[in-house]
């Protein structure tokens, strides 16, 4: 689903991004709600700064933020696994030469635009600044995986996102 959003670009930059867990629902700008195998639910939910996932399934329930948080310092791991919590992140910042990002996100807004476990949200001013979110359901519900992507036309900075959760 692609969205163009009604609020300003707030982002700066790839280093200006923290990852919290467990964090508090956050105002969003835009919100899809999915229904996943194995009674999963996901809330992909667009901010203001980036993204939030909120995962419910049984008793688990996981919320991961990547945004620029006020009140936190800027880190974004590169990697987070947690086995007790069966989590696993990892992050990647990609600077494309020339044209690149353009390109980049021209096909990840075609490829996701009308993917219906996708969301795709366009800030105005700029049609490269997104930020994107992907689940990819997994048959039987003992995981769920999710990728995000956030440009920065600005700094011409792709970060890409990728977590997966399984469940116990």
């Amino acid at each position: 689903m692609l969205v163009t959003l009604d609020a300003p670009y707030v982002d700066t930059s790839a280093a200006d991004l923290s990852l919290a867990r467990d964090d508090a629902e956050r105002p969003a700008l835009h919100v899809l709600d999915l229904d996943l195998p194995g009674a999963i639910r996901l809330e992909l939910r667009l901010l203001g700064a980036s993204h939030q996932v909120v995962l419910r399934a049984g008793d688990v329930v996981l919320t991961e933020t990547v945004a620029c948080l006020p009140g936190r310092p800027p880190e974004l791991p590169a990697t987070v696994l947690d086995e007790a919590a069966g989590y696993r992140f990892a992050a990647t910042v990609l600077r494309p030469p020339a044209a690149g990002l353009r390109d980049r996100v021209a096909a990840l807004r075609a490829e996701l635009a009308d993917d219906a476990f996708a969301l795709v949200g366009v800030f105005p001013g700029d049609a490269d600044a997104v930020t994107a979110l992907a689940v990819r359901p997994e048959p039987g519900g003992g995981a769920v995986a999710w990728r995000t992507w956030h440009a920065y036309p600005q700094t011409n900075e792709l970060v890409l996102t990728e977590t997966v959760v399984t469940l116990r």
